[in-house]
């Protein structure tokens, strides 16, 4: 009977004992991921981050919590950047020109004119050594490159019918900061004009832009054909986001966590690519439905004016970043090097 009450009182004293470490974990507050970016939360760059947010919160049980900031509502995309390397936010998912104007210039290769043709050429140089190298050098900048979020083929719009270089001339175009879309709206005989996304539709509104150039699922998304009259689905370029996270943050965390966070990302990334992808098809498809404005599917006479035309800014490209890096990018993205 002794044996009995004392292993009783053993067992009582082991459930207090996991009770109170049950406890005390609950009560150490999760570690928290300030996930800020500019897209709306209903766009598939904004359903990843959510989707991102539900894979970690899951998969950590309760040690990480990962607030979303959608909409720039607390840094714009002029600022954002700066905002993570001084660690008032721990990720962001910035546009791939961003990142080449904060220092790591080699990003100018995703905006080479005519580089892809299909969402399946850009992972080839996104999953490939070109974009694993690319993600390396973010290091040096204070930052981590974990994925690449794909945004879609770019069409250009305007007020009028855009289906030649020569009508560019004189107009007034929005652009991502990029030196190199700026030399392509300076080589089409347009003003190109830096801006935040959430200004653009004002802007247009109000006629102090004419045009601007962006995805499908974007320009439905913010609502530009409401005034702008005129689309050309020139697929002249590309949009791209990279998903960063603040270095020191990223190396002050347990190896298990980061596992946590690398192995959310990847099905978020692959969740918000086919999402994007399949918004960007919708999108054009509503808007070759809408009788909102006139959209143009560019002749092959005009396909060929137009990479004639836009032919110096990818030579100048690589004199910019070096002839080595635009090469292995066009063999990755014709799918030449896997072929060697």
């Amino acid at each position: 009977m002794k044996l009995a009450r004392t292993l009783r009182l053993l067992l009582l004293a082991a459930t207090l004992s996991l009770a109170g470490i049950a406890a005390a974990q609950s009560a150490i507050a999760p570690i928290v991921i300030k996930f800020s970016h500019i897209a709306d939360a209903d766009t598939p760059r904004g359903k990843a981050a959510l989707r991102f947010k539900q894979l970690v919160e899951q998969s950590s049980h309760g040690r990480l919590r990962v607030d979303v900031y959608p909409n720039g509502v607390l840094y714009r995309e002029s600022d954002e950047l700066e905002a993570l390397q001084l660690g008032a936010v721990q990720m962001l998912a910035p546009s791939l020109a961003k990142l080449a104007l904060f220092g790591v210039r080699e990003f100018e290769v995703f905006d080479l004119p005519y580089l892809f043709t299909d969402q399946e050429s850009v992972e080839r140089v996104t999953h490939g050594a070109v974009g694993k190298s690319l993600l390396k050098k973010l290091d040096a900048k204070g930052m981590v490159g974990l994925a690449y979020w794909n945004g879609g083929l770019k069409i250009m719009s305007a007020n009028k019918p855009i289906n030649m270089p020569n009508d560019f001339i004189g107009l007034r175009m929005r652009i991502h900061a990029s030196p190199v879309l700026d030399m392509e709206m300076d080589t089409l005989g347009a003003t190109p004009i830096t801006m935040d996304a959430g200004d653009v539709y004002g802007a247009l509104k109000s006629g102090l832009l004419d045009g601007a150039e962006s995805t499908p699922a974007n320009f439905r998304a913010r609502r530009w054909y409401e005034v702008q009259s005129n689309v050309t689905l020139s697929n002249h370029g590309y949009i791209g986001y990279a998903v960063t996270v603040n270095k020191r943050f990223w190396e002050s965390l347990p190896t298990d966590l980061r596992k946590v966070i690398d192995e959310a990302i990847a099905e978020a990334t692959v969740y918000g690519n086919a999402l994007a992808a399949r918004e960007n098809s919708m999108a054009l498809e509503w808007l070759q439905k809408s009788d909102r404005l006139v959209v143009h599917v560019p002749t092959a006479a005009e396909k060929t004016a137009w990479r004639a035309a836009l032919q110096p800014v990818a030579r100048e490209l690589e004199s910019r970043i070096g002839r080595g890096i635009v090469m292995a990018a066009e063999s990755e993205a014709e799918g030449r090097w896997r072929r060697r």
